[in-house]
C-alpha cells in the first residue's frame, strides 16, 4: 500500500497540538481531588472523571497540554474527543511493562514521559463510562466512573478501536463500508457521517472509528504497520521500534453504553513495516 509521506507529515504538523476540553462537573468531586485524597492512588488525573459531566466540544476554554512523547498527534476529524490526562505518582523506569489504561473495558498500554505525565485522546459516548489505571503487576487499580450527560452527540452503534504495544510504532486502521467507502488516515470522515473520532499517532494509539447508523452488509477492518514514530517524527528504520513482534488489538463494540452492548476482540502480531492484514470481515 503506497502512502504519501509528505502529505501525511504535513497533516500531522497541523494536528500536532490537541485541544483538550475543560470539563464542567456538577454534583461530584473531580477525579484530581479523588486521586489526591487516596494514598494508594496510582495517578493524579487532571480532568474531571467522577460523577456527572457535560463535555460538549466548544471553542470556549480550549487549552494545549503536554503529553507523551510530546503533545499528541491526533488526526481524528470528528468533534467528540476528550483528553484523558494525568500524572503517575510512581514511575518505574526499570520495568519493561507499563501500566495499563482501561477505558470502558478497552485496555491499552499507558506510556508516559520521564515524569510520569500522560495524555490520551478518547471518544466517550453518552451514558455511563469508566476509566481504570492498572499497575504493571496487576495488583493495584484505580477506577473512576462518570456519566456523560451530553445527549447532543450521536450514539455510536458501531465502534472500532485499535491499540498496540509499542510506543515507537505507528499502526493504522482502515475501514471499508458495505458501499465501498474507505476510511483511513487520509480520509478520516465518510459521506455517511461515520469516521475517525480519534486517530492518535504517538504512544500506543488509540484509533477510534465510529458510526451512529452503520449500513447493513459486510464491513472490512484492516490493520497496517505503516512505520515508526518518535519525538523527531516518522521514520521507516526497520529497527526503530522497541519490540520484535508488535501486538495489535482490534476491538469492535456494538451498541455501546446500552443494555444491548456486545464486543469482539481480535489480537494479531505485526512483524515488519508494510504488514497489511484483514483482521475482521463483519456482516451487520
Amino acid at each position: 500500500m503506497k502512502h504519501d509521506t509528505c502529505r501525511r507529515r504535513t497533516g500531522c504538523r497541523r494536528a500536532g497540538l490537541y485541544p483538550a476540553v475543560v470539563i464542567a462537573v456538577a454534583g461530584a468531586m473531580s477525579a484530581a481531588t479523588f486521586a489526591a485524597d487516596r494514598d494508594d492512588a496510582l495517578a493524579e488525573m487532571t480532568g474531571a472523571f467522577n460523577g456527572w459531566r457535560h463535555s460538549g466540544l466548544t471553542n470556549e476554554g480550549e487549552r494545549f497540554v503536554a503529553a507523551y512523547p510530546r503533545p499528541p498527534v491526533d488526526r481524528g476529524a470528528q468533534r467528540f474527543r476528550t483528553l484523558i490526562e494525568g500524572r503517575l505518582k510512581h514511575v518505574d523506569r526499570s520495568g519493561r511493562k507499563p501500566p495499563t489504561l482501561v477505558v470502558n473495558g478497552n485496555a491499552t498500554p499507558l506510556y508516559t514521559d520521564d515524569e510520569g505525565a500522560f495524555a490520551r485522546p478518547w471518544a466517550f459516548g453518552a451514558g455511563s463510562n469508566s476509566i481504570e489505571i492498572v499497575s504493571p503487576d496487576g495488583q493495584h487499580r484505580q477506577r473512576m466512573q462518570f456519566f456523560e450527560a451530553d445527549r447532543s452527540r450521536p450514539q455510536a452503534k458501531l465502534r472500532a478501536i485499535v491499540t498496540w504495544n509499542d510506543p515507537k510504532a505507528q499502526v493504522d486502521l482502515h475501514v471499508i463500508t458495505p458501499d465501498g467507502l474507505h476510511a483511513f488516515w487520509a480520509n478520516p470522515t465518510l459521506e455517511d457521517g461515520s469516521g475517525f473520532d480519534v486517530d492518535s499517532v504517538d504512544g500506543a494509539g488509540p484509533g477510534i472509528f465510529s458510526s451512529a447508523a452503520p449500513e447493513h452488509g459486510t464491513w472490512l477492518f484492516f490493520l497496517n504497520y505503516w512505520g515508526n514514530f518518535d519525538s523527531t517524527g516518522y521514520n521507516f528504520d526497520a529497527k526503530a521500534h522497541e519490540r520484535e513482534v508488535i501486538t495489535a488489538q482490534l476491538i469492535l463494540v456494538f451498541n455501546e453504553n446500552t443494555p444491548a452492548e456486545k464486543r469482539e476482540t481480535m489480537t494479531v502480531p505485526l512483524r515488519k513495516i508494510g504488514d497489511l492484514m484483514l483482521i475482521k470481515s463483519e456482516r451487520l
